[in-house]
């Protein structure tokens, strides 16, 4: 069954490069964010893994925690690990799950189930739909999915935007327009009467009968 926005995160047990997790406890009352890599060494991923790790502390302000995923076993991520850091210049300070049976792949849907139980042998084209970010709220419900083919690397500077839109519009009855910044000014949605709008954010701009515009609330 394909996963989607809303749908509970599978919760799951894995080895990590820094042990044991039961994912959702690992979550705890923050929020968390799930990316997969096809396998280890691949040079697209090494690039992705060394951006993620000096982006930690802007995610770490949010109260998000990151965590990747490979497909090969944890043996083999510290090696790549040393490699991330030659070619980036970050080490990698997050958890890094191995899944070299497919189990995590298979439940988030990005293998099919009869993709076999066994990370051997199979190269990264095998693998090539391991490619997703799962944006996950305290709530352990899905925010946000996002799947990229394996030779376009992730912009995690649109991650971190696309996580501020959906914390802010999580505490206040808003939405973000199209290519909108932390700071820009945002739509409020319709379930919000003008009396109440004007209550709530101090006035607005109407530009069409269904579209109000009003400065950004305090996160």
């Amino acid at each position: 069954m394909s996963l989607r926005i809303n749908d509970t995160a599978p919760d799951f047990t894995a080895e990590t490069t820094q042990g044991v997790i039961h994912f959702h406890d690992w979550i705890g009352d923050g929020w968390g964010i799930l990316f997969s890599h096809p396998k280890n060494f691949t040079p697209v991923c090494t690039t992705e893994l060394g951006t993620m790790a000096g982006l930690q502390d802007k995610f770490a302000e949010r109260n998000v925690k990151i965590i990747g995923i490979s497909v090969d076993p944890v043996e083999s991520h510290g090696k790549w690990k040393e490699d991330i850091k030659t070619a980036t210049g970050f080490s990698v300070e997050y958890p890094l799950i191995g899944d070299k049976n497919l189990e995590v792949a298979k439940l988030y849907d990005m293998l099919p189930s009869d993709a076999g139980s066994s990370s051997e042998g199979r190269t990264p084209a095998d693998n090539a739909t391991v490619r997703s970010v799962y944006v996950i709220g305290p709530d352990k419900k899905i925010k946000l999915i996002l799947t990229y083919p394996m030779t376009t690397g992730r912009n995690f500077d649109e991650i971190l935007r696309a996580l501020d839109s959906i914390q802010l519009t999580a505490k206040h009855k808003v939405a973000t327009p199209a290519n909108w910044k932390n700071g820009d000014d945002v739509i409020i949605t319709a379930a919000v009467s003008d009396d109440e709008a004007n209550e709530k954010f101090g006035g607005f701009e109407r530009v069409l009968p269904y579209l109000r515009k009003t400065k950004q609330p305090a996160a």
